[in-house]
């Protein structure tokens, strides 16, 4: 009985330990990327998420303006492509430790945007040039808040 019993337990952990494996090898949070097909710097921004850990599903789009209301991006925070990362909206260059900030915090926001196009933010990168910006969060009235400084003279 007592075989048995150390048979049984020896089991359930391997399926344990099998499971913990597999989520480990499926990588990081997913993450459904909408670009156009004419943007370069989306490209690199999808690289850098991938470098940092996340699982992108890369869509392209020729109706950006139509991603965008349908998840509701101010017109004020837009960039060149959106992402859905876990039921939140991540408009445009936002460096992905300042997504992996907001998905541990799981703050009530919409979601973080960098809006415009600010070089030396990732998939930005110019050279030397990295121009001060805000990535800000945002809510589902459009309200915005700081949520991360970058840049120069950060």
């Amino acid at each position: 009985m007592k075989l048995f019993r150390t048979t049984v337990i020896l089991v359930l952990a391997s399926f344990g330990f099998s499971a913990c494996a597999e989520q480990t090898a499926a990588g990081g949070p997913e993450m459904t990327v909408y670009r156009s097909p004419t943007c370069g710097c989306c490209g690199k921004w999808l690289e850098h998420a991938r470098k940092s850990g996340f699982k992108i599903n890369d869509v392209i789009s020729d109706d950006m303006d139509a991603i965008k209301a349908r998840y509701g991006v101010p017109e004020k925070l837009a960039s060149c492509h959106t992402a859905i990362v876990d039921g939140y909206v991540v408009e445009g260059h936002v460096p992905a430790g300042d997504i992996q900030k907001m998905l541990q915090a799981k703050p009530q926001v919409a979601g973080l945007a960098a809006p415009g196009m600010p070089m030396g933010s990732p998939g930005m990168e110019m050279g030397g040039r990295h121009d001060t910006y805000q990535v800000v969060s945002f809510d589902k009235a459009g309200k915005a808040e700081v949520f991360a400084e970058h840049g120069d003279n950060r």
